[in-house]
Parts: C-alpha cells; structure tokens; sequence
C-alpha cells in the first residue's frame, strides 16, 4: 500500500490551532482600540477594515505559526504546548505550515502596501519584520535577551495604523504604554519556559535574569505602562497596575517557574480586562459626544 502523499498546505483547522485564536484579541483588539482613539466609534474606511481582516488568522499565523516552527525543540519539552496555550508541531507539518503562512500573508502584506498610506504600510511591515526576526535566525531575537521582549513593541503597532491610515494623530501616551506593558508581558510569560528554554541551551530575558529577576523586571515596565496611560485614563491605569503588578508581584513573593505557570491563565486575560476598561470608557464618550481623539 503506497503513502500518502505529503500535504502542500495545512487544512484551515490546523491553522487555526497554530494561530492561537484566544491571543487575537492582542491584534484585532488593538486595532478596534486604535479605531476609537481616533475620535471614531466605527470606519467604513476600506484600508482599516482591510487590516482588519488581516490581523486575524494570517497576522497570527505569522506571529504563532514561524514561532512554533523555531522553537520546536523547545516545545516538544513544554508540557503546556499541544493545546490552546501553543501547537507542538509534527515534523511533516513543517513544509506545508510554512508554506501556508507565506501564502496568507505575502498578498495581503503586498494588496495592503498598495492600498495604505505610506506611513501605515511602513508601520505594518515594521511589526511582520519584529515577529519575524522574533522567531527566525538570523536575528532571531527570541534568543538574544533583552532584544526578546523588546521586540514585543510590535504588538503596539496596530494600535497606530487606524490614525496613520485616516490621517489622524498617532496616540502616543496610549502607544508607548502598550508597547512597555507589551515588553514587561513578554517578560513575565517567559518565566514559565525557564526549565525549557535552559535544556534547549535557549538564552532568554527570563533564563539570563530568573525568575525573580524577570518577575522585577516585568513589574518595572507595567509600572512604566501604567504610568503613561496615567493621564489619559486614571481607571485604566489602575487596572493594568492590579491585574499586571499584581501578578508580577505574586512571582516575585513565589519566585518559581511552576508558579509562572499558575499565573499564565491571568497574563493570557489581561488584555482583554484592561482592554475592555479602556473601550468600555472611549464607546461611552464617543457615544456622548465627548471624545474626539487625542
């Protein structure tokens, strides 16, 4: 009986699970976030809903997908990989996962570039490149601490592309508070991989500080992010401050990775809890007519 043929692509199931459905919210999230401070409770723009649309399963596979395809190794240790937390990836799904990430997103990256703005589509294609180098050598930051979680910043990029799309302002209290709570996040989420990551010989920020290293380290950027939502919401600061440096305190009173990994199911919510503080309150003055964007 001969073999089945190998596959050339991945069935949309399997590139769901890669793409990790539950973590959209930190694209597509951002994005509708980035909409309203703009001074808009919704855009018929067509290049907006256009990034819309991208920013789900193709963003995410470019995020996820290249990632799991790096750190195999690393995942096949990972007793929380093979599930909803991250794919761990069998060898025949290599090929044709790459070449299903490539085939989303190489043309909608290119129809996007001749739709956007200058300034937008720049801005888009810096945040591929960031998880791109993330994952793949060789840049490869994932293994160069400090450059991991820095290059996390493209996370709060999409936060940008509603305003550089419309010609609108670009919110930058609310765009570099994303961007420092984005690094002190990847920062905390690394802890738990520190068993991981040190028998793969994998340098991360969280193996090069420890766990409590990494957990002060983390509790310094959402210091710093809360700090500079401060004052364009007091309330939403103070919630990135009890849900972010609260967690960041329990690991630093419980310095374990087991403990990181306790916390993880609360970092994986945390944007979604000070997401929806933070839109509860712009639909609520955009529909008042007291919110015109910053």
């Amino acid at each position: 009986m001969s073999a089945a043929p190998p596959r050339l692509l991945l069935p949309l199931s399997r590139l769901l699970v890669i793409s990790r459905p539950a973590l959209w919210v930190n694209t597509i999230g951002t994005l509708v976030t980035g909409v309203w401070l703009t001074g808009r409770l919704y855009t018929l723009d067509g290049g907006v809903l256009a990034l819309l649309l991208y920013l789900t399963l193709p963003f995410n596979l470019l995020i996820y997908g290249l990632n799991d395809l790096a750190d195999r190794e690393e995942d096949a240790r990972s007793s929380r990989k093979g599930g909803w937390q991250g794919a761990r990836l069998r060898p025949e799904e290599e090929g044709p996962l790459r070449r299903s990430t490539l085939l989303l997103n190489a043309p909608l990256l290119l129809g996007l570039a001749m739709w956007l703005p200058p300034a937008a589509t720049a801005t888009l294609l810096l945040a591929a490149a960031l998880f791109v180098g993330y994952s793949l050598p060789p840049l490869r930051f994932k293994a160069r601490p400090f450059l991991d979680g820095l290059s996390n910043v493209a996370y709060a990029l999409p936060l940008a592309l509603p305003a550089l799309a419309l010609g609108a302002p670009v919110p930058w209290a609310p765009l570099l508070a994303l961007m420092s709570y984005s690094v002190g996040k990847h920062a905390f989420d690394a802890a738990q991989d520190i068993p991981a990551d040190r028998a793969a010989g994998t340098r991360t920020v969280a193996t090069t500080l420890g766990t409590r290293g990494v957990a002060a380290y983390a509790l310094a950027w959402f210091t710093l992010a809360g700090a500079l939502l401060w004052p364009v919401s007091r309330l939403t600061a103070l919630a990135l401050w009890l849900t972010c440096g609260g967690m960041a305190l329990a690991l630093l009173r419980r310095p374990a990775p087991e403990q990181a990994g306790r916390l993880y199911p609360l970092s994986i919510v945390t944007p979604w809890i000070v997401g929806s503080v933070a839109g509860v309150q712009l639909v609520y003055l955009l529909a008042r007519g007291q919110w015109d964007g910053l």
